[in-house]
């Protein structure tokens, strides 16, 4: 395959983008870096500093001075990389609940995404990178070389996102049931709520950009969209 020096994979949240992203570069040997990371980073250091999440002008001041690394993991626990705040690693703390609660507001903030978006075109831009968020194709690298979207219905990456959370959680017991069936009912409600947030956003709103294939991975296994995704990448790289 010739070489593609970007590849740029969006779409909503629990579409796979991230299992596929990182796959794809493991595969190519390209780096993996999922933007979101860093909105995530800002929310989580907001919260624990006792920034209120609605005050813009002081969660951009925050975005513009936190200096935020992502690397190769750095410890065998799972991870897919290590971010680093401020030479703090907060790579499973962006994962929390009440970064997933705060993260959106964050992201659709203008100020936030100004700073960021520097940092992710000079990272990108050094080539052979997989980047992985939701405006990467419309907006952070618009000449990105490959351009895909995935895309699910919302109650597929409910349960996707719940089985995240069963795994990471369970403790074995069946009795649980009903606790279970009202965590999925939270988590669909939350994932609705985002995509209003990201798709109706002032700034880089959510949606495809032009020249990018569409794949929808409702009914596809994690195998069946990576095959795609590098038939799409020999494809475009004249293999």
């Amino acid at each position: 395959m010739s070489y593609l020096k970007t590849i740029a994979i969006d779409g909503p949240a629990a579409s796979g983008k991230s299992t596929i992203g990182a796959l794809l570069a493991e595969r190519l040997g390209y780096v993996y870096f999922d933007t979101g990371v860093m909105y995530r980073a800002v929310t989580w250091v907001a919260l624990q500093r006792g920034i209120p999440i609605e005050d813009e002008s002081a969660v951009t001041r925050l975005s513009e001075d936190l200096h935020i690394e992502v690397t190769k993991p750095t410890e065998d626990d799972g991870r897919q990389y290590t971010v680093y705040a401020d030479g703090e690693d907060v790579t499973w703390d962006l994962r929390r609940p009440e970064v997933n609660q705060h993260v959106s507001p964050v992201s659709a903030y203008a100020g936030v995404r100004a700073s960021l978006v520097a940092q992710q075109r000079r990272i990108g831009l050094a080539g052979s990178i997989v980047m992985v968020g939701r405006d990467i194709g419309t907006h952070v690298l618009p000449e990105a070389d490959l351009k895909i979207y995935l895309e699910a219905v919302v109650d597929e990456r409910a349960w996707r996102r719940y089985a995240e959370v069963v795994e990471r959680h369970t403790s074995g017991q069946p009795g649980r049931a009903r606790e279970r069936d009202a965590e999925y009912e939270s988590i669909l409600e939350a994932l609705v709520r985002r995509d209003r947030i990201d798709s109706s956003r002032k700034v880089s709103p959510l949606r495809p950009a032009d020249d990018a294939i569409v794949i929808d991975t409702s009914d596809m296994t994690v195998d069946q969209v990576l095959d795609r995704v590098l038939e799409l990448a020999r494809e475009k790289g004249g293999a």
